[in-house]
This record gives C-alpha cells, sequence and structure tokens, in this order.
C-alpha cells in the first residue's frame, strides 16, 4: 500500500529554497562556484557528526561532548604529526582508535552504570575541552608546515577531477536507482507500505538532478573535494546499519521502547555500547576534516559543533525521544544549518547574531519535535 507524503516531507527543501532565495539576492556571490564548494565542504564537515549523532539518538540517548572531542582528537593527530614528527597514516590512526576507545568507556559507563547521557557527556564536554588544550599547550598547531602538503591537509586541499566526478555521479546515481527498486519489491513482498510509483519516479529524477548539478558546479571550481566523498561513505555506512543489518534495527526499537527490546531479546547493553563507539570513531573523523579546514588546531575548533549535530537531526525529523530518523533527513538537516551559517558568513554578520540564530533554529528544531510527536 502507498504512503502519504506530509507537510514534514516538503518543509526543509521549502526552507532550503527559501533561505537560499534570500542569501542569493543579498549576495550574488553566494550561488558562486567556490562559495557552493565550500559549502560542499561545511556541509560534509556537519553532515558527518551528525549522522553519528544520529546513531546516539535514535537510542534515546544525547551526547554533548563530540564538539570537544572533535578538537580533542584532531589536536592530538596534529601535535602527533608537526611536533612529534609521526608519518600522517599512523597519527590520524591512533587519533581514531583513541576515539574508539573512549566513546566505548562512555558508553559503558552510561549503560553499566545507569548514569544518564546526558550527564555523562556533559562531564565529558568539559573533560576533553581541557585536555585539548592541554595537548595543543593553548597554542596554535598548523597542519601545513613549509608550504608543503600531507595526507592530513589533503583531507580539506583535494578535489577529485571533473572528470571522475561525472563518473562517480553516474555511478552512484545507478546504485540508487537499483537499491531503491530492490527495496521496494522487498518492501511490497511483505506487504509493507510504500511510496507510489510516480513518486518513487520524481524522487529518484530530483536526486539524480541534484547529484549531477553539485558535481556541474563543483566542477566549475576545483571539482568534487574530499570531504564529500568521506561524507558518502559515511552516509552509505551508516544508511547500510540502519536499513539493513539487526544492528539498525536494534537501535531502532531501543528507542521506541527499551523494556520491550530487552524482553524481546535485543542485547540492549551492548548496541548501546557499541553505538557510542561507533560514535567514537565518527568524531575522530570529524576532527581531522574540521582542523584541517580550520589551517591549524586552535582551542576553537570543534566549539559548539554537538549543537549543530544536534539541530541537523532534529531538523531532519530525528526524534528527540528515539525510534525515528533517516539518514537522508539528517543530511538536509544539515545542509540547512551549512547554508544559514555560510549565507550569514559572506553577509558579514556578526558573531553575536550567528549565535542567536543557532539558537533560534535549534529551539524552533526542537518545538517543532514535540508538536509533531504530540
Amino acid at each position: 500500500m502507498p504512503t502519504k507524503l506530509s507537510l514534514r516531507d516538503f518543509s526543509i527543501a521549502i526552507t532550503l529554497v527559501v533561505l537560499c532565495g534570500i542569501f542569493a539576492t543579498l549576495s550574488p556571490q553566494f550561488l558562486g562556484a567556490r562559495n557552493l564548494s565550500l559549502l560542499l565542504t561545511e556541509l560534509s564537515i556537519t553532515a558527518t557528526l551528525a549522522l553519528g549523532m544520529m546513531l546516539i539518538i535514535l537510542t534515546g540517548n544525547i551526547d554533548l561532548s563530540v564538539g570537544s572531542g572533535v578538537g580533542l582528537l584532531g589536536g592530538v593527530a596534529s601535535v602527533l604529526v608537526f611536533q612529534h614528527d609521526w608519518p600522517a597514516p599512523v597519527a590520524l590512526g591512533t587519533a581514531l582508535v583513541a576515539g574508539l576507545l573512549i566513546w566505548l568507556i562512555m558508553g559503558a559507563i552510561i549503560v553499566r552504570e545507569r548514569v544518564p547521557s546526558f550527564i555523562i557527556t556533559l562531564g565529558g564536554l568539559l573533560v576533553f575541552k581541557g585536555l585539548f588544550w592541554l595537548v595543543i599547550q593553548n597554542s596554535t598547531v598548523p597542519v601545513v608546515q613549509g608550504g608543503q602538503t600531507n595526507l592530513y591537509s589533503l583531507l580539506t586541499t583535494y578535489y577529485l577531477p571533473p572528470a571522475w566526478g561525472f563518473l562517480l555521479a553516474g555511478l552512484l546515481v545507478i546504485a540508487l536507482v537499483i537499491s531503491s527498486l530492490r527495496a521496494r519489491r522487498a518492501r511490497l513482498s511483505y506487504g509493507f507500505a510504500v511510496e507510489s510509483g510516480p513518486a518513487l519516479y520524481v524522487r529518484l529524477l530530483v536526486t539524480a538532478q541534484f547529484i549531477f548539478l553539485i558535481t556541474l558546479v563543483t566542477s566549475q571550481f576545483r571539482g568534487i573535494p574530499l570531504p564529500a566523498l568521506i561524507l558518502g561513505v559515511v552516509a552509505c555506512a551508516v544508511y547500510i546499519l540502519t536499513t539493513h543489518t539487526p544492528f539498525g534495527r536494534y537501535l531502532y526499537a531501543i528507542g521506541g521502547n527499551e523494556e520491550a527490546a530487552a524482553v524481546s531479546g535485543i542485547p540492549v547493553k551492548a548496541v548501546l555500547i557499541g553505538s557510542f563507539g561507533i560514535m567514537g570513531v565518527i568524531v575522530a573523523i570529524t576532527g581531522f576534516m574540521q582542523t584541517a579546514y580550520s589551517g591549524a588546531s586552535t582551542s576553537t575548533v570543534g566549539d559548539l559543533m554537538e549543537l549543530d549535530a544536534i539541530a541537523a537531526c532534529v531538523i531532519g525529523g530525528v526524534a528527540l525521544k528515539g525510534g525515528r530518523g533517516s539518514v537522508m533527513g539528517v543530511i538536509f538537516g544539515a545542509l540547512l544549518m551549512a547554508v544559514l551559517l555560510n549565507g550569514m558568513t559572506l553577509l558579514a554578520v556578526s558573531p553575536e547574531f550567528k549565535f542567536i540564530a543557532r539558537g533560534l533554529v535549534l529551539s524552533l528544531a526542537v518545538w517543532m519535535d514535540v508538536k509533531m510527536a504530540r
């Protein structure tokens, strides 16, 4: 049986069109190839972190420490590479493992000691921020020295050549069509609700046009930025995890009703700890990209990124109580946040008004989530 579309399905798209129209009118360079390429990089960083946050929120938990973790793990890798002369792959791998272990420990404390995730991660926010400042010694650690690039700096300076970009876009569209059709047939075979044929056609057509439009625009500058490719890999991994694995189904079940999930035999504790471990890996990846994009590891890297990630999730339809959310929704929520911040930067909006705008967007998103849940 086909599913009906609601206002929620169009609200983000309408808001994005309005925002882009306003910023393009007030600042014509907003639609320039260079700015849109930078916007794609900013989106990739925010959306990558938001996808990890989605895994936590799906279970009904929250993680307030990710912003400080972004700064800490990016700073650890920077210090190892540029102050202790470690090979970049080894340093990045070390920081990645550190992120996994730290978040596994936090998850274990939350689950086994029955401490609210809000409290533990709030403590982590403060602890990680302090450790971050100690690691970089309250100084600036550049990610480029002597004008030479390395694996770390390439994270935000490498662009996929246009020809390869169009080839990748074509393969992505083909894979999207095949996976969508297979998923629809599978749901029909089990008698589940599916979107109508015309709606599926329109969605795939619009998505394909959007993918090729992004590729065309970025090809006018330097090509597809590496962070966009990283986001694509993370998004595919999270999508497969949440929709095609028992672990993903367990996340939704725990968020829907943890007691019922435990009674039905779901290993609730292991799943919750595992979700925090995945979050740690994603925090490390985001830390590398954000630090490289900033050009240096400074004491402000990662500030308030946890709020942007939470806002992107809620705007994208992830329920704060858990049990509901999708990868595509989170990406569009992150896009709205990235467009808002990028546009305000082009208009030279003062930092205080940026804070006000971000706070209002987050508050409005939470209010809408509560309103829609009633």
